[in-house]
C-alpha cells in the first residue's frame, strides 16, 4: 500500500468570518460540503448571508487494489445554496486502468443553522453524475453505463461544551440513489433498477477550535449482486486557520467489484480560497 503525496499548496487568507471555525466542514469526495464520505447540510465555505465563498479540495484514498481521487471545487451563496463540481479519477492499480467520473451537485439550505439554530440545520441536495467511459459498469450489468443522479436530505448540528466541555457535531442523510459504488460501476441494474434510500451518518469531537476526531459511516445499495458493501471511516481534522484544513482518515470500503477487503488511507486538502 502506497500513501498519497498530494502538494500542499498556499492559500490566500481571504475567507470570510461569518461562522465559527470548523464549522462549515469539509467539502467530501462527491465535491459537496460536508464530511469525507457523507455531504452535510453544511456549506462549502465560511460565507455568511452577505457573502460568497469559493472552495477547493483534492482528497485521494489509497486502497489494496483501487486508488479514488478526487478534484472539486465548490461555490456558496450567501449562505444560502451550493454549487460544486468535482471530477474523480478510480485508478485500477491490480488489473490496470482508470474510471473518470465527473459530478455536479447543487445544496439548498433550507432550515436553520448547524450552531445557533434549537434543531439542526437542514439541507437538501441533487448530485448528478457523469461516467466519462462506461465500459466496465457496461460489462457488470449497470443499467446505465452514461449518467445518474442522487437526490440527499441531510440534518447537521453542532453541540457546544457537550461532552467534557467539547464541541461535537453529527450529522444525518438520507440519500436516494441508484448508483453502484458511487456511479463509478454505473447506474442500476438490468434486474434492480429502482431507487434505494440509503442512510448515512458522522459524528466527531473537537477537541480543540482546530483540531477534530471521529467517524462516518455511508450505507451503500447492491444492484449488481456483487457484494457491495457499506463504508466507514475514521478520521483526524487539522484546522489551522478557515483558509485550509487537512484530514487524514482510514477508510474501510468493503468489497468492490469482487475484490474483498478494500481499506486503506484517505489524505485530503480543502482550502477556501475567498
Amino acid at each position: 500500500m502506497t500513501i498519497a503525496c498530494l502538494a500542499i499548496f498556499s492559500l490566500p487568507a481571504y475567507s470570510a468570518d461569518g461562522k465559527l471555525i470548523g464549522t462549515a466542514g469539509l467539502m467530501q469526495v462527491e465535491g459537496s460540503g460536508g464530511g469525507g464520505i457523507v455531504p452535510w447540510a453544511t456549506l462549502a465555505g465560511y460565507d455568511s448571508q452577505e457573502q460568497i465563498s469559493v472552495s477547493v479540495a483534492a482528497t485521494q484514498v489509497d486502497l489494496d487494489d483501487y486508488r479514488l481521487a478526487t478534484i472539486s471545487g465548490a461555490v456558496s451563496f450567501y449562505d444560502s445554496v451550493e454549487l460544486s463540481l468535482a471530477q474523480q479519477r478510480f485508478d485500477l492499480k491490480t488489473l490496470g486502468g482508470e474510471i473518470k467520473q465527473n459530478i455536479i451537485g447543487v445544496k439548498y439550505k433550507v432550515y436553520g443553522d448547524v450552531v445557533f439554530s434549537d434543531f439542526p440545520q437542514i439541507s437538501v441536495g441533487v448530485q448528478h453524475k457523469l461516467l466519462e467511459d462506461g465500459i466496465i459498469a457496461n460489462a457488470l450489468g449497470a443499467d446505465s453505463d452514461s449518467s445518474g443522479t442522487d437526490f440527499y436530505v441531510a440534518m447537521t448540528k453542532v453541540h457546544l461544551g457537550a461532552i467534557a466541555g467539547y464541541n461535537t457535531v453529527w450529522n444525518l442523510t438520507a440519500r436516494a440513489t441508484k448508483a453502484n459504488e458511487m456511479g463509478l460501476l454505473g447506474f442500476g441494474s438490468q434486474t434492480d433498477n429502482d431507487y434505494d434510500i440509503m442512510l448515512e451518518a458522522s459524528a466527531g469531537i473537537l477537541f480543540s477550535r482546530h483540531f477534530a476526531v471521529g467517524m462516518e459511516y455511508r450505507q451503500k445499495p447492491d444492484n449488481l449482486g456483487l457484494g457491495e458493501e457499506d463504508w466507514i471511516d475514521y478520521f483526524v481534522t487539522y484546522i489551522p486557520s478557515k483558509s485550509i484544513n487537512l484530514t487524514l482518515a482510514w477508510a474501510d470500503l468493503g468489497s468492490i467489484a469482487g475484490a474483498q477487503k478494500q481499506s486503506g488511507l484517505y489524505f485530503s486538502i480543502n482550502g477556501q480560497l475567498w
